[in-house]
C-alpha cells in the first residue's frame, strides 16, 4: 500500500480501519439514545430547563402538537413519509398560538417643548434605542456682526469645546471620550449649533458638558491665536480646495447689502483685529437665554428637563433684538487666481425664505429636478443622473467638468443658481448653456416634476432616520418658527405642489437681479491656460436674462 509504513501489514491496517468504524458507530448509537432521552424528557416536563440541563424554552405552549411531530425514529426510517412526520408549511398548525404581529404603523413620540421663565426653550422627542443626540442651538451668526466683531462667528465655531471656567481643553476632550460620544459645532449666517451624540446612559454628563461649554467659555489668548492661524491657512486654501464654497460666499457679499452681505469667512483684516475680548463681547451680547434652544432626540422629556433646568434656569436673558435687515441688489465678484480651470456661478434671489413654507418646498423640488454634479459619477440613476442638468448638459458636453444647481435659504430670503467648472476655451459656451437652463426652469415637464417630488420625499424621510438630523431639525425649526412643524406638514406641501406653482416660483426667481461670480487664471497665455477673462461680462449675461423676460 502506497504511503504505508513498512512494519505494518495489510491485514493489520484492515483491522485498525474496521475497529475505527465500529467505534464511530457505537458513538453514533449512544448520541441517538441520548437525543431520544432528551426528547422524551422535554415532552414530559414541558421544557423544564433545570431538569434537562440545557438552555430551552420554559414551557411548551402546545404539547400535543409537539408530540405529534417529535419522534424517536431516525430520519432514515421515514424516507418517503415526510408529510406524516413534519407539519405542512401551507396551513396554520392546529393548536399553535402565534404571537401578535407588529402593527403596520407605530405612532411616533410627540415633540415636547418647555419654555423656562428666562425664555430658554428645552425640546425633545423620545425614541427607542440605546443612543441619543443632544444639541444647543443659538439665534446668532454673521448677520449679527457689526464693525469690530466682523469674523467673530467664524472663530466662535472654531473655539467650541475649548477651555471653560470648570474644564481645560484637555479635560473637555477626555470627558467626551469617556462617554464614547462625538461632539462638534457648526456656524452659519443666522444660527449656531453645538451637537453631542452619545449613549442614553450618559445623557446627564453630555448635557452638563454642553451647558458648561456654552455658559462658561474663557476664550484664552493662546487658544484664540491658535485658531486665528488655522483660519488664515483655511482662507488661503479654500479657493483652490473648494471653489464652489468660495464663490458662494462671494455671491452673498456681492448680491446683498446689509446683514447677509457680511462674509461668513473672516477676512485677514478682521483676523488681525479679533482677540479674546472682542469675541467675548460678541458672545455675551448674543448668547442670551431667550435666543437659545436645547434640543434632543432619543430622550424622555421629563428626564431631560430634570437634568437641564437646574443648569440653565438662571442664564440671563437679553434685550429684545430685531432681526437684522438685508436687501438683495445683485452684483458681480470676479477673481484672478492660479487655477487650472475656470469656475462660474450664476444666482438669483428666492423670495420668502424658510418663512414661506410653500416656496421653500417648491425650491427644494426645483433643485432636485435640476440636479447635476460632476462629469464622472460612480453612482447610477439614484445618484441624480436622471436629473435635467445631467441629461441635457453633462451627457452632452464633454468639456464640462461639473455643472450643478445650488441653493442657500435663510429666514426671509435665499439664493438659487447654477455652478459650473470648465476650461477657458469652453467657458463662454458653458455660461450660455447655464443661462438657457435657468430660463428653462419655468417650463418643467410633468414627468420631471413627479420624479423630483418622489426623490424629495425619499430624501426627507430617509434623512429623518438619523438621530442627529432629527435633533437639529427640532432645534432649528424652533429658532425659525417658534415651534416644530411635523414632517406631515411639509409632505402635504409637497403633495399639493403642481406645475403652475413651480412655474410661478421660477418666474419670481428669474425676475430678480442677477448675481454672478467667477474665478480662474488671470493670464490667458495665448489661450493655452484657463482664464477668467474668457468669462462673458456681467452686463452681457444680465442682458440675456432681461431679454428673455
Amino acid at each position: 500500500m502506497e504511503g504505508c509504513p513498512p512494519f505494518l501489514s495489510l491485514s493489520t491496517l484492515n483491522y485498525i480501519f474496521l475497529k475505527k468504524i465500529f467505534i464511530c458507530q457505537k458513538r453514533l448509537l449512544e448520541e441517538m439514545a441520548t437525543s431520544k432521552s432528551i426528547c422524551n424528557r422535554l415532552l414530559q416536563n414541558g421544557f423544564n430547563r433545570t431538569s434537562v440541563g440545557v438552555v430551552q424554552p420554559k414551557a411548551v405552549h402546545c404539547p400535543e402538537t409537539a408530540s405529534r411531530f417529535f419522534s424517536n425514529e431516525s430520519l432514515s426510517r421515514t424516507m418517503g413519509n415526510y408529510e406524516k412526520r413534519f407539519p405542512s408549511l401551507f396551513h396554520p398548525i392546529p393548536g399553535v398560538k402565534l404571537s401578535p404581529c407588529l402593527p403596520d404603523f407605530v405612532e411616533p413620540h410627540p415633540t415636547m417643548i418647555t419654555t423656562l421663565p428666562n425664555g430658554l426653550k428645552i425640546a425633545s422627542e423620545d425614541s427607542p434605542g440605546p443612543a441619543a443626540s443632544i444639541g444647543i442651538y443659538v439665534d446668532c451668526g454673521s448677520v449679527y456682526e457689526k464693525g469690530d466683531s466682523a469674523g467673530a462667528t467664524h472663530l466662535l465655531e472654531r473655539l467650541a469645546f475649548k477651555s471653560t471656567k470648570n474644564r481645560s481643553r484637555l479635560h473637555v476632550v477626555r470627558d467626551i471620550e469617556a462617554t464614547g460620544g462625538n461632539a462638534g459645532a457648526t456656524g452659519s449666517r443666522e444660527q449656531m449649533a453645538y451637537i453631542y451624540d452619545t449613549l442614553k446612559a450618559y445623557i446627564p454628563e453630555a448635557v452638563e458638558l454642553l451647558v458648561d461649554c456654552i455658559r462658561n467659555p474663557l476664550f484664552l489668548d493662546f487658544e484664540v491665536e491658535e485658531q486665528v492661524m488655522n483660519v488664515k491657512r483655511e482662507i488661503e486654501e479654500i479657493a483652490a480646495k473648494d471653489p464652489q464654497q468660495f464663490l458662494l460666499e462671494s455671491l452673498h457679499v456681492a448680491g446683498y447689502s446689509g446683514a447677509l452681505g457680511n462674509p461668513m469667512m473672516a477676512s485677514e483684516t478682521a483676523l488681525q483685529r479679533l482677540d479674546g475680548s472682542v469675541i467675548g463681547e460678541f458672545y455675551f451680547e448674543n448668547y442670551t437665554a431667550d435666543r437659545i434652544v436645547l434640543a434632543a432626540f432619543g430622550v424622555d422629556h421629563e428626564h431631560l428637563l430634570g437634568i437641564a433646568e437646574p443648569l440653565l434656569y438662571d442664564l440671563m436673558g437679553g434685550l429684545p433684538v430685531s432681526a437684522p435687515k438685508s436687501t438683495y441688489n445683485g452684483g458681480e465678484a470676479r477673481f484672478k487666481i492660479d487655477s487650472e480651470r475656470t469656475h462660474v456661478a450664476l444666482a438669483f434671489e428666492v423670495p420668502g425664505g424658510w418663512h414661506d413654507d410653500k416656496n421653500a418646498t417648491a425650491l427644494t423640488v426645483l433643485q432636485t429636478l435640476m440636479g447635476g454634479g460632476g462629469s464622472f459619477s460612480a453612482g447610477g440613476p439614484g445618484k441624480g443622473m436622471h436629473s435635467r442638468l445631467y441629461l441635457r448638459v453633462l451627457n452632452k458636453y464633454q468639456q464640462v467638468h461639473s455643472f450643478s444647481a445650488f441653493s442657500s435659504m435663510y429666514n426671509d430670503t435665499g439664493l438659487f443658481g447654477i455652478f459650473l467648472t470648465t476650461g477657458s476655451d469652453f467657458v463662454s459656451k458653458a455660461v450660455d448653456v447655464a443661462s438657457a437652463e435657468l430660463q428653462a426652469i419655468a417650463t418643467p415637464a410633468k414627468v420631471e416634476l413627479d420624479r423630483a417630488k418622489n426623490a424629495t420625499r425619499s430624501a426627507i424621510l430617509m434623512n429623518l432616520e438619523s438621530r442627529a438630523i432629527v435633533a437639529e431639525d427640532i432645534g432649528r425649526q424652533i429658532l425659525t418658527y417658534g415651534s416644530r412643524k411635523p414632517v406631515e406638514h411639509f409632505l402635504r406641501c409637497l403633495d399639493e405642489l403642481n406645475l403652475d406653482d413651480l412655474t410661478v416660483l421660477a418666474q419670481k426667481i428669474l425676475s430678480s437681479p442677477l448675481t454672478m461670480g467667477c474665478m480662474g487664471d488671470g493670464d490667458s497665455n495665448f489661450g493655452l491656460f484657463p482664464s477668467v477673462d474668457c468669462v462673458p461680462s456681467f452686463e452681457t449675461v444680465k442682458l440675456r436674462f432681461q431679454a428673455a423676460n
